[in-house]
């Protein structure tokens, strides 16, 4: 590549076709029809150069880092020299370059004087795609050909003329066909953004100019990351955790396991050794596997990086075919964010014994898939989908963030008002929960509770949900958060059901989910008192635990430390732990016999 011969120029360019990448999602959220989009932002954007390699992504989710690419790729390789202005293509299938059946993905290319010069490139989570259960997000789904609608590489638009074949499959195998083809011109909206502000800068600085900046953009980003990782330090680390299970295999906990190989200005992340595929809907397709791989390394490396390109040309992900981490056919895969998020912790559990001074505890788990479907009296089907996380582990400086999302997820919570509006439920409660967050010197984030009460006659509740049996873990003598939890009509029977769930429920039923603790870090006996004390106060911790867990004597009236009772306390709790050299890198997760 020549010298940029104008590096103010450039800069202006980067943040151009960044920004489009970003008005992009705004499009696609302000345009769209689902809660899942416009509420939880479940979806991702792109631009890529005239060969499919990925010049810059929206600020949307960390999760489809990895799998705009992938499935980019298939679409070039696939239709070749049958790529013309006016197209438009679709896909969804996870075997061929996709991550699960309700993301959708839809990429225009874009021309210029009849030459091919870019793609727009989108990816949405839909709220349905047929199959056996509403939502198409169960997880006790056993092979694909149970999820729902499988879309290979096909043109949605060919010269500017729609595929009506196409639409009217798509609207004959979804349940509510307003809501998922209104979603797919969302995303077309944004592709046709693209391309206009594209343009824009095609005029600006003429195409030979636009693509070498483009190419620029993508070294750039190779440059800087490689920089980065050459300041870690060298050398090999290994971590193990643990899903609760399947939802078909109850009794049977399914191993992740990573090592990460850093060696100069190169990475090598390993999933080799996590367990095989598993009969339930929790298997990852490589892409998905790829951008947890990613974000977890990009999360350790300086902020200006762009993600693009060139962050994957120095980060190798290695993982089996027919793995939990590579699935194979005939592999379910609807609820395979559940196992993509703890892979993110993994990752982490790893990267904390390189850096120990910049990673945390882990977190909830990722988030907790809540879809509730059926009919109404007079037969209109309606659909909710909702993504609930906001807990992280204990930071080396800091509590772990509360009421946030993971950061693999990126999603903002549903309104209340919203989905009391669009839905045949009530929100009964949403809150912090006191006493699951892991202690620690600096303590897990707090997890909150949702009440759900149905008010339809019948309908499917699915629950993707974990960490019940394996409990987020803490760092550096931080204690593992508390489990999660799933209760029907808490207030009269509460009695915890299992973490993964489809069945039916009726008119009044109440549903509660508890997302798990963050895990702590550091030394719950190094915590000040005066942030114990506040934590009571904010009923995010009780007396009890701060005495128990902190060895903090709160007084309640007035509110208070007691200086002389604390130093007792933690004296007594300090002589019943192991010495500092004795001391493992994290508290090991209680957790079932494997």
């Amino acid at each position: 590549m020549p010298k940029i011969e104008d590096p103010i120029e450039f800069e202006l360019f980067k943040n151009a076709i960044f920004a489009i990448g970003d008005e992009m999602a705004v499009t696609i959220c302000r345009t769209t029809y689902s809660g899942v989009l416009r509420d939880n932002m479940d979806f991702s954007t792109a631009l890529a150069d005239a060969d499919g390699r990925m010049v810059a992504q929206g600020l949307t989710l960390p999760g489809h880092l990895g799998s705009i690419p992938a499935a980019l790729a298939v679409v070039v390789e696939r239709f070749k020299d049958d790529i013309g202005p006016g197209d438009m293509f679709i896909m969804n299938d996870p075997f061929d370059g996709g991550m699960h059946l309700p993301d959708i993905f839809i990429f225009q290319p874009l021309f210029h004087d009849g030459k091919r010069v870019a793609f727009a490139a989108t990816i949405s989570h839909h709220s349905d795609v047929g199959g056996r259960v509403p939502g198409s997000n169960a997880s006790d789904s056993t092979e694909i050909y149970q999820e729902g609608l499988r879309i290979p590489p096909l043109k949605l638009f060919e010269g500017g003329r729609r595929n009506e074949t196409m639409w009217l499959m798509i609207e004959k195998n979804v349940r509510i066909p307003i809501q998922v083809l209104g979603d797919l011109r969302a995303q077309m909206a944004a592709c046709h953004i693209a391309e206009t502000q594209f343009g824009e800068l095609l005029e600006r600085y003429g195409a030979e100019k636009v693509a070498a900046y483009m190419e620029e953009v993508i070294d750039y980003a190779e440059r800087l990351t490689r920089a980065a990782v050459a300041d870690l330090p060298d050398g090999q680390w290994s971590f193990e955790d643990w899903i609760d299970d399947d939802g078909i295999d109850l009794d049977r906990p399914i191993r992740l396991f990573v090592t990460v190989t850093k060696s100069g200005d190169e990475m090598v992340v390993d999933w080799t050794g996590s367990s095989e595929q598993v009969k339930g809907a929790i298997n990852n397709s490589m892409s998905f596997t790829v951008a947890h791989s990613v974000a977890a390394i990009r999360s350790v490396l300086p902020l200006n990086i762009p993600s693009n390109e060139g962050v994957f040309r120095v980060i190798k992900v290695i993982a089996p075919p027919g793995t939990i981490a590579n699935m194979v056919l005939p592999a379910a895969c609807a609820a395979r964010g559940l196992t993509g998020f703890r892979m993110g912790d993994c990752m982490f559990g790893a990267l904390a014994m390189m850096l120990p001074d910049q990673v945390c505890a882990a977190s909830d788990g990722g988030n907790t898939g809540v879809s509730i479907g059926g009919y109404d009296d007079d037969r209109k089907p309606y659909i909710y989908v909702d993504f609930s996380c906001g807990t992280h582990g204990g930071r080396p400086w800091a509590d772990g963030l509360q009421g946030n999302s993971n950061m693999f997820a990126n999603m903002a919570s549903q309104s209340v008002e919203v989905i009391e509006t669009e839905q045949p439920m009530q929100i009964l409660s949403y809150e912090f929960i006191p006493d699951k967050a892991g202690p620690g010197k600096f303590r897990g984030g707090a997890p909150y509770r949702r009440d759900y009460k149905f008010l339809e006659r019948e309908a499917v509740l699915q629950v993707r949900s974990d960490r019940r049996k394996i409990r987020p873990y803490g760092l550096y003598g931080g204690y593992p958060g508390k489990p999660s939890a799933n209760f029907m009509n808490p207030q009269a029977e509460n009695q915890p059901m299992e973490s993964k769930l489809t069945m039916n429920i009726l008119r009044g039923t109440v549903f509660r989910h508890e997302l798990a603790g963050g895990g702590g870090w550091g030394d719950p006996l190094e915590r000040d008192p005066d942030k114990v004390l506040a934590d009571v106060r904010n009923e995010l911790v009780s007396v009890e635990a701060a005495l128990a867990d902190y060895g903090v004597a709160v007084n309640t009236n007035p509110w208070s430390v007691d200086l002389a009772a604390t130093e007792t306390q933690r004296g007594k709790l300090s002589a019943g732990r192991p010495s500092e050299t004795a001391k493992i890198l994290w508290q090991e997760p209680v957790g079932v016999e494997v």
